[in-house]
């Protein structure tokens, strides 16, 4: 299996997203599962968390820390949600 360019990252991540509607956010590890093969998804996790970024900083995402929101320009550790933007 190949693995998935940033773009397929952002589709994912967006249908994610939309599938949940405005109010309701998800872990960017279903996006991970979605893409990668159940064995090495977590080790996708870091690209599935920049691409997220990315789309944070065009204003498509929110990420979210404990129901607050996170600026996408400053590197966060721990888990994170994303919502809609």
């Amino acid at each position: 299996m190949s693995n998935p360019d940033d773009n397929a990252i952002a589709e994912t991540l967006m249908a994610l997203a939309e599938h949940r509607g405005r109010d309701k956010s998800f872990c960017p590890s279903e996006a991970a599962r979605t893409l990668y093969d159940p064995q090495h998804w977590r080790d996708h996790m870091d690209d599935v968390r920049r691409v997220a970024s990315d789309l944070a900083c065009e204003g498509r995402l929110d990420m979210l820390a404990r129901g607050q929101r996170l600026s996408p320009t400053v590197a966060h550790r721990g888990p994170i949600r994303l919502r809609l933007g």
